[in-house]
Formats: C-alpha cells, structure tokens, sequence
C-alpha cells in the first residue's frame, strides 16, 4: 500500500536490455547524422566573438584581400575589361562570294553588271566596318562596350566599336544606302537579310584567360601570416580580415588534407559518441531512479527518446539548410508535449538533454544553450496544464518575448551595442513561434501514435453534449446525476494529493454508461418498481456485473482512450455484488455459495486514479442510504467502506498510499457534510395587530418590503 517507488519495477532482464538498446541506437542515429568535418574547419560569423581557443598559423599563410574588396574589385574590372573579338576573314570571303554568284543566278532580276559591282561593294564595305552579334550589338548600343581588343602577333590592340553593326542593322544601312528601284528589287528577291552573317565573333578562350589573369594580378595576396603568427584569440571579434585568413587557412588544410593524421578523422567522432551517449545515460538514469513507472512503461520511453532523436536530426537539417537554421528549430515543443503527457520534472530533463546535443553544432555554443534553456523555462511555467487553444498561443508569445530578451542580453554583453544585433534572428525566432503553435496538431498525432489522453482530450470528453453523456442522461438520469457526483467527489479528492484531477473527473463521468443497456435495473433509475424481485439472485448479478462488460463494449464502439476504459473496468475491480450474494446464501444456507457469479470481472485498480473513483464510487451511493446526514454518521460511512475495500485487497495493485487514503477520507467527509448540509428553515412574520387607522381600507393585500408571501411548502434552504 505505502508506495514506495523501486528502479525497474516490473521489469525483466529482457526489458532492461531492449531499453539499453534504444538508448544506443538513438546515440547512433544521432551520431551518425551529425554534421562534421574531416579537418580543422570552424563555425564563426564575421562581426562576432570568437569562440574557440587561440589559434596560431601552423604554417606561412598568404593574406588576402577581404570577400567585400575582392568583390569590389572584381566588379571594377568586369566594367572596364575590354574582350577579344576576332575577323573572320574567310566567312567575309565565302559571304561575298556566294551572294555574287547568286546575283548572277537568279532569274528575273533586272540590273545591269554595274549595279551589281555597286551591291557587292556596298556589302564589302559594311563587313570592314564589322558586324557582330544581336547580343553583342546590344551592349554596344548599350554603351557597356564602348572598345574591344584584338590580338595580332601577341600584341593586344583596342578598337572602336562604334561603326559595329548587327546582321539586321547592316541589312536597314544597305537598304537605305541603294537606292536605285531595281537594285532594291535585287537585294529583296536575293533574301540578303538572311545573307548577312556576323563576321566580329568573340574569342572565348584568349577572353577568359585575360580576364583571369587580370583577376589574379588584382586580387594577389597583401600579405602573409607567417608560421607562428598569432591569427585570432578566443573573445576577439571575427574581422573581415581575419574571416579572409581563415578561409586560406581551411583551403590550404584541405590541400594538405592527404598528410592529415588518425585522430584528425576518427578521434573527433568517438569524442561525438561519448558526449551523446552520456547525454542518453542521464537520461536513463534519470528515469531508473525518480520515473521508474516511464521506464516501465515501453510507449512511454519510445516517445521519449523519439522525441530527442528526431528533433536533434531536424536541427541538423535546418542547421544546413539555413544560416540561423537553430533559430527557427521550436525546441520548446518537447517540453511542451512531455508536460503535456508526462510531467514538469521530465519536460526540463528531456529538453535540457535535446539543447546540449544540438549545441554540439552550434555556432555560439553559450549563447544557444542560455536561449534554449530561458524558452524552456517559460513553456513549462506558462503553460502548467493545456486545457485550451488559447494557452498555446499565449505560450508562444511569451516564447518569442524571451528568446528575444535572451539574444538582445547576450548581443549587448558580447557586444556592447544593441545595434548589432541580426535583423535575420528575429524573423527566424518570430518562425519559430509559429511553429509552437502546431504542437496542438502534433498531440493528436502523438496520441493515436502512442495511445496517450492528453487533458484537451479529456476536457472535450467530459462536455455533457457528448453522445455517450446524453444517452445516458436521457435513458439513465438517476445514473448520469450519481456519475456527476462522482466526478465532483472524486475530482476533488484527486487535486487534494496531487493525482491526475481533470482525469478523474472524465473517467468518472463514464465509468457507469454499461447500465444503459439496462437501467431499470438500477436503484437509482428505478421508480416504485423493482425488476430483481422476479428474478433469481444469480441471474440479477449477472446483470448488475454485466454493466462492466456493456461498458467497456459501448467506449470501444465510441473509440474512448485507454485510460477511460480503465476506470469503466477497474471501478468495482474484482468486488463482489455482496447484496446479491448474501442473499443467495442466506436463501440456500445448506450450500456453500460460490462466489464467481457475484463477483465483477475485474481488474482491480492499477493507478492512484482509478482507486479514488472505486472509493468515491462507493461512498457516494451508499451516502443516499443514510437515514441521517450528521457528520458523526458520514465520517463512519467513509471509514467503514474505504477501509472494507482495502481489507478485501482491491487497491493492493494500486500505487496509492496511506497518507492518500487518509487524505481521500477527510476530502470525501469534508464534501459529504458540505452537501448533505442540514437546511435551515425561514421564520415566519408575527403580524401584530395593527390600529384601524393604520390600515388602507381599500387594498388588503399590500405588504411591508422585503416580507416573504405566507405559504405551506417547506421553505428553501439558503
């Protein structure tokens, strides 16, 4: 009875086996996805504190212009740098030729050898100029072309490009250029639009070897940082410089990467292993030691370490994914659902063990650790019990209001200005608050996954319109207002030692909807007559025992959680109809009576909860039988049932204790009194005679204020 909890109670070899497992495959897992360099690479941002140890150049280190000049630069040249174009001499030759042997060939054209020698010189003419391609014309035009070069005997040469044409601009300058009818006639019907071919063409190749030469000479390094040399302490702030440096430094470790040695590749990962795996055995031990009933309970440790699991590898991907990837990842969802499902004492291990992992790739390690814990902190206090939507919001809110504060005091302490904080963080921290949001998604799904009852559950089930409550209210009403008592008694007696209250209320509610197969058999539904009178006492046991069974049919058909069939069958456990049974054995005294066919299918209750609704259950009915409601009587009635229940052993599978029970029985005498409170009966007015002078003769039936109407029904209660 006295509940004394025991590591690994109830489980075997086998189970503590199969849990060592999951712990280590989840470190695996966890492992194995975790991001990692082969090298000595670093996590830095430019503008922030450096958070590893000093850091000295291992060998000389050539000094680079920073990524902003470098990009400047770059920009500078790419304007003014000048491409290679070549002429193609021998399409000009092959164009010329063909369109002259055309003019000759083609039939119907009226114009004498001199226009002809006109036409080919006019087009002679316009290919010295040069034409060049639609695209390239168009810079040109653009004025983002104003020369090119062209390259003879390694001799670079710049030329003009304003006399450029393009194939259509060439053909609209010939055509205004002949102007003789017949010649136009000539050039049309010979298609010369379709003739004129660019004769200008880039040079690729000559082009990008010049313009990366001219990158290089440009950009050379400025410097060196020579072996030995100081690079950047622990605290000092990243500089564009220094993030330049660093970057050659991880390049030439890359290129060098060949000659790296087996601690280099393998001892970073084995150290990984060991950080996550004493992570997991906190945990573990954790729940050996305070939580051995979650231990026990195999949905629950899946859930658990599920929980750890995925949100450390969808930290990962987001890490990856995005710069202020951890911003956005809504941490504060496990210890949302564990507070939801579990409690507050797991909801801060489970979430301070998933923030230590992920703080493994962390860029500030300080930093995310403080924010995460702060955010932890303020789900769990600001949302002790989810009963509605609207704490959920509010929760999220006041998230946002604290990892915001976090990062600012953090910013302001590392930097000593509120002005350089990221825009960025606070856009993927406002994400993140809205991510939190869908927590109340996420628990239904948790709980069709591992058949857990979350309190919003239970409170949408406990609404009197629900189905099962109203047929029960119409068909069984003395049933449904004894349920309701129940659940007031019951729900009381659970907040007073700290059991699950909202729960109790719910599976008192539902505990008895099995009599709605057969109400009249019932007292409490009965009116003058009494269905057992005609039948055998057996045969009524059967009945009233049945209503555990019908019960337990009717939440499966309604698909009602787990927990809520437990309190249908554990409410009378493995009791007897003890009326039913004595008065078969005093009709039959020469037998002994067997007990089977009186007594409830069972099982007795398993959980503190589901014995406060036995105890209420009892206490409650056999309360409308006292002839007289003193506390004297109701203190004996209390005691004497309870304490029959635990002599029977009904609440020995019960992690109940003492000190509960008393503390049920003085919660149970404490409601019974207040509700079967003796009423106090109105005084009636003495009207004394008054003077006749006093009294309107006209209306007889006025009053003095506030006197009460003179009447024979039993006065009300105050």
């Amino acid at each position: 009875m006295d509940h004394i909890p025991q590591p690994l109670t109830g489980l075997t070899r086998r189970d503590y086996i199969l849990r060592v497992l999951l712990f280590l495959a989840a470190t695996a897992l966890i492992v194995y996805f975790l991001p990692r360099s082969d090298k000595d690479h670093y996590i830095y941002e430019v503008n922030r504190p450096w958070s590893y140890a000093l850091l000295t150049a291992p060998f000389d280190i050539p000094e680079h212009l920073d990524s902003v000049s470098a990009s400047r630069i770059k920009d500078s040249i790419d304007t003014h740098f000048e491409p290679v174009f070549r002429r193609d001499l021998a399409l000009e030759k092959i164009i010329i030729s063909d369109y002259s042997t055309r003019l000759t060939s083609t039939p119907g054209l009226d114009i004498t050898p001199a226009q002809k020698n006109h036409i080919i010189k006019a087009i002679r003419t316009i290919y010295e100029n040069g034409i060049v391609s639609p695209e390239t014309y168009e810079k040109i035009s653009g004025g983002k072309l104003p020369a090119v070069r062209f390259v003879h005997d390694n001799v670079a040469i710049s030329i003009p490009t304003r006399n450029y044409l393009s194939p259509f601009r060439a053909y609209e300058r010939l055509d205004s250029t002949l102007l003789d009818h017949n010649v136009r006639a000539a050039i049309t019907k010979t298609q010369l639009s379709k003739v004129l071919t660019p004769n200008i063409v880039l040079d690729s190749a000559t082009t990008r070897s010049l313009l990366t030469d001219a990158y290089q000479r440009a950009l050379a390094p400025v410097g060196v940082v020579q072996q030995g040399e100081r690079i950047i302490d622990k605290g000092d702030i990243v500089t564009s410089r220094v993030a330049t440096i660093l970057q050659t430094y991880e390049e030439m470790l890359d290129d060098r990467g060949g000659g790296a040695h087996l601690s280099q590749h393998h001892y970073p990962v084995v150290g990984q292993f060991l950080y996550v795996l004493i992570l997991f055995g906190s945990l573990f031990g954790y729940l050996y030691f305070f939580r051995p009933d979650y231990l026990a309970d195999r949905r629950t440790v899946v859930f658990i370490v599920s929980c750890v699991a995925l949100f450390s590898l969808f930290s990962f991907g987001m890490m990856a994914a995005f710069t202020t990837g951890l911003y956005i990842v809504p941490f504060t969802v496990i210890p949302i659902l564990m507070l939801i499902f579990l409690d507050s004492r797991t909801a801060y291990f489970t979430h301070f063990v998933t923030v230590l992992i992920c703080a493994l790739m962390a860029t500030f390690s300080l930093e995310f650790v403080f924010m995460q814990f702060i955010a932890g902190v303020v789900a769990i206090d600001s949302l002790k019990d989810l009963s509605r939507r609207s704490q959920l919001i509010r929760t999220a809110v006041l998230i946002f209001a604290a990892y915001a504060l976090c990062y600012v005091s953090y910013e302001v302490m590392q930097t000593g200005s509120v002005g350089k904080t990221d825009g960025r963080v606070y856009g993927s921290l406002g994400i993140n608050a809205i991510l939190i949001s869908f927590s109340y998604v996420l628990m239904f799904v948790i709980e069709r996954l591992f058949g857990f009852t979350s309190r919003v559950t239970l409170v949408e089930l406990s609404d009197t319109n629900n189905p099962l409550l109203r047929e029960l209210s119409e068909k069984c009403p003395g049933t449904f207002n004894h349920s309701m008592a129940v659940s007031n008694l019951a729900g009381a007696a659970a907040a007073r030692i700290g059991a699950k209250e909202q729960m109790v209320r719910t599976g008192a509610l539902y505990h008895d909807i099995g009599k709605i197969r057969n109400p009249a058999f019932f007292t409490e539904n009965q009116h003058g007559v009494n269905p057992h009178d005609a039948l055998d006492p057996i045969q009524s046991a059967r009945i009233v025992t049945g209503h555990v069974r019908d019960g337990l049919a009717m939440a499966d058909k309604a698909k009602l959680p787990q927990a809520i069939k437990d309190f249908i069958v554990q409410h009378h456990g493995a009791g007897m109809a003890r009326y039913f049974y004595t008065t078969y054995a005093n009709a039959h005294p020469e037998e002994k009576t067997d007990p089977a066919p009186f007594t409830y299918p069972g099982p007795n209750p398993q959980s503190r909860e589901t014995s406060i609704l036995m105890m209420a259950d009892a206490v409650e009915a056999a309360s409308r039988s006292l002839k007289e409601h003193t506390p004297e009587a109701i203190s004996v009635l209390v005691n004497k049932i309870i304490d029959g229940q635990i002599a029977e052993g009904l609440h020995n599978e019960s992690d109940i204790s003492f000190r509960d029970v008393k503390d049920i029985k003085d919660t149970f005498i404490q409601r019974l009194i207040t509700m079967y409170h003796s009423r106090i009966s109105y005084p009636e007015l003495k009207k004394a005679p008054a003077p006749a002078a006093a009294v309107p003769p006209a209306d007889t039936s006025l009053s003095a204020p506030g006197a009460e109407p003179e009447s024979d029904t039993k006065p009300e209660s105050k």
